[in-house]
């Protein structure tokens, strides 16, 4: 249910590749080490971009995106290889240096993707991290079928627990990343209300007319507390443990 994990094998930009989409040594080097990543020089509109716009403000001029936008329809082709390699270049820069390591230039570097292209369809690291939560939505995810609520709800607290314990653990990367970007953090609730739609089944096949979201939730949300927010051990009953809580909140 729980892991935010949008990656799929990415190919590589091919060698000695050329055109838009294809980054010059010269600016995978400047990619990697530039401490503020600067827009490409240009004369478009469409493509100039301060630099004030390469990392997403969050201080007390930011300002908070409003209701959680619906994932956007996947695109195919070149369209699709451009945006797997971007997100698979997001991905691997969180997991090695945190938020802090997440710059549209290094974005571009990594994944060879040229950074006019990059400030064009995403413009800044806020943009890219809603990216990749959408595409985290997008992953078919099947709620659990045991036989009974407990069941149930212990085998979607074995997925998180799964997911947060993983070394290196994106699920984890993603969620820390998103309380320091405003519009990642409106693309993490879009997932989460997704997931809850979707595991409501286990709940009203269960109980009918009970909340499947307080169950849910109550089954759940230790676990992150546990694992992400104090960092305690995983332990083996963790996950039925909890799910326990979650059953008992039907009656």
């Amino acid at each position: 249910m729980c892991s935010i994990n949008h990656m799929e094998p990415i190919p590589q930009a091919p060698t000695g590749a050329t055109g838009p989409e294809a980054a010059s040594p010269a600016t995978a080097i400047q990619g990697a080490t530039s401490q503020q990543a600067t827009a490409p020089a240009t004369n478009s509109p469409e493509t100039a971009v301060p630099e004030t716009a390469v990392r997403e403000t969050t201080g007390a001029a930011a300002t908070r995106p409003a209701a959680a936008r619906p994932a956007a329809a996947r695109p195919g082709g070149r369209t699709a290889r451009t945006r797997e390699r971007v997100l698979d270049a997001v991905a691997s820069l969180l997991l090695e240096g945190g938020f802090d390591a997440l710059t549209v230039d290094a974005v571009a570097a990594r994944s060879g993707v040229h950074r006019t292209t990059v400030y064009r369809r995403w413009r800044d690291t806020g943009a890219l991290l809603a990216a990749s939560f959408d595409a985290a939505r997008e992953q078919p995810w099947q709620p659990p079928d045991t036989g009974s609520l407990l069941g149930d709800l212990t085998e979607i607290n074995r997925q998180i627990v799964a997911a947060l314990t993983e070394e290196p653990s994106i699920t984890r990367a993603l969620i820390t990343a998103s309380f320091r970007s405003p519009a990642a953090a409106d693309a993490l609730r879009g997932f989460w209300s997704d997931r809850f739609t979707t595991a409501a089944v286990v709940v009203e096949r269960a109980a009918p007319g009970a909340d499947a979201r307080t169950v849910l939730i109550a089954s759940c949300a230790p676990i992150f507390y546990e694992l992400a927010l104090m960092r305690s051990p995983a332990t083996d009953d963790l996950a039925e443990r909890y799910a326990r809580v979650g059953a008992a909140a039907v009656t």
